[in-house]
């Protein structure tokens, strides 16, 4: 089963990350590894949403997804502030369990007012393993590291 994943700690409060996960219409500004998407209405459990990837080596594609979670941060039973935004595939080959995904944006408060922000795709069904993989892994590293960019910039206009 296919994985990627990337990790940071922002300086930033936990809202500012949040809401940089959920502006989409910012994403332009900042990411470059989905630099566009399309979500009408703008995020919400149900709704679908196209990705505009860009992987590493300049070639573009577009991911159609389904918005499957949007938990805003609140303090989780753990005593973590948390809040959790996450979409799968929403494709034929999703639908045939060809190649199912679940990808999570996670956002954790750190006691000392930063954030961790985490990303993860897992990848199942009977065709993942053909899944670009490495250049999944090289988008996240460079979308973490930009978000990370972003937010600490804007704190600190």
């Amino acid at each position: 089963m296919p994985v990627a994943a990337a990790e940071v700690v922002i300086d930033a409060p936990i809202g500012q990350v949040w809401d940089a996960i959920l502006d989409i219409d910012r994403y332009p500004e900042w990411n470059p590894f989905t630099p566009k998407v399309d979500c009408p209405g703008g995020p919400r459990v149900g709704a679908p949403i196209r990705l505009h990837v860009r992987w590493g080596n300049g070639k573009a594609m577009i991911s159609p997804e389904r918005v499957v979670r949007i938990d805003p941060p609140a303090t989780d039973s753990d005593g973590v502030v948390r809040g959790v935004y996450g979409y799968n595939f929403g494709t034929l080959a999703a639908t045939l369990n060809l190649v199912r995904s679940e990808r999570l944006q996670i956002v954790e408060a750190e006691a000392d007012g930063r954030t961790r922000y985490r990303t993860r795709i897992r990848l199942t069904g009977l065709l993942s393993g053909l899944t670009p993989i490495a250049q999944v892994q090289d988008g996240f590293d460079r979308q973490t590291a930009a978000l990370k960019t972003y937010c600490e910039s804007a704190r600190r206009a």
